[in-house]
């Protein structure tokens, strides 16, 4: 848990205590499990750092210095503090506690990361979660935020990314306004219908893309500022609306949407879980990151569309 240095000092300040109770190096060092020499270094170097004599020796006693009087019980704090810590971190090893921050965007947090932190907060009564749903990227590091999800192909960064899954980005319509309507066979005959745009739905919401670079422009009949009115107007026959695939497969399976052009749509998007690289991962993270790639893993890392 600390460096050597401080492992140093503290090594300090406990042959200081022991010499202290026992009135006797000697004593000491059999307390300690250590040599009287050793003791003798360490009080010498505990010395010299403070700049002031702590015992005072004579040839058959030890005796505190009154420097050494004032000095033993912010010491034994010291120590207390160090045990409580270090007891915490034991128990932490083996019983997850504290709170976990978890970040991921607003639908995809409600639909697909709420249900593995609730199956969590289940099975470890001990540990808390604070879950962030922001579609904007948020930082994980800067904002102490412990694990992430991800939907995007990701830059190279500090974060450790187990990749669990992709998901797409379709065209959907209401089988009442495909039979109204007619069903598009090509993007370009998108002009043709009424489209459901939002304004977070990658790119202007005049313009849509497909595979293969190819972009259609389209007029709006209604246009939302988020995916979730975008969804309800197509599922109520307004036209077709195009938004990412996990949004809407609950709908798509209860046949309250249809998915169309499935031939032209874009590659694949990643999904990533995320968190901030390093080897001491607090228990609670490392077991709610593990509950997160094994959920996700099961609903998302087949090919989208094979579902």
């Amino acid at each position: 848990m600390f460096c050597n240095d401080h492992m140093d000092r503290i090594e300090q300040l406990e042959t200081f205590v022991a010499v202290a109770r026992a009135g006797s190096f000697v004593a000491a060092a059999r307390r300690l499990g250590r040599s009287p020499a050793s003791v003798t270094r360490a009080i010498a170097a505990l010395e010299d750092r403070l700049g002031t004599r702590l015992l005072t020796r004579t040839t058959r006693v030890v005796r505190l210095s009154e420097a050494g009087r004032l000095r033993l019980a912010a010491c034994e704090a010291v120590l207390a503090g160090v045990a409580a810590l270090e007891t915490s971190a034991e128990r932490e090893r083996d019983v997850p506690s504290g709170t976990v921050t978890v970040s991921a965007s607003v639908v995809f947090g409600r639909l697909h990361v709420l249900p593995v932190v609730a199956s969590f907060l289940r099975r470890h009564p001990a540990v808390a979660v604070k879950l962030l749903l922001d579609d904007a990227v948020v930082p994980l590091v800067e904002r102490g935020i412990d694990v992430g999800v991800r939907i995007a192909h990701l830059p190279d960064s500090s974060l450790k990314a187990v990749r669990v899954g992709a998901v797409t980005r379709g065209v959907y319509a209401s089988p009442a306004y495909l039979a109204a309507h007619g069903e598009p066979v090509t993007p370009a005959d998108l002009r043709r219908h009424a489209c459901v745009a939002f304004e977070g739905a990658g790119g202007t919401p005049g313009r849509w893309s497909f595979g293969r670079g190819r972009t259609v422009e389209i007029t709006p009949r209604l246009v939302v500022d988020l995916a979730e009115p975008a969804i309800d107007a197509a599922v109520a026959g307004v036209g077709v609306t195009r938004v990412l695939s996990y949004m809407v497969d609950h709908l798509v399976q209860a046949g309250a949407l249809r998915p169309v052009l499935e031939r032209f749509a874009p590659p694949p998007i990643p999904v990533h879980v995320v968190h901030p690289a390093g080897r001491h991962l607090p228990l609670r993270t490392r077991l709610f990151v593990d509950d997160a790639v094994e959920a996700l893993r099961g609903r998302f890392a087949r090919p989208p569309g094979a579902r």
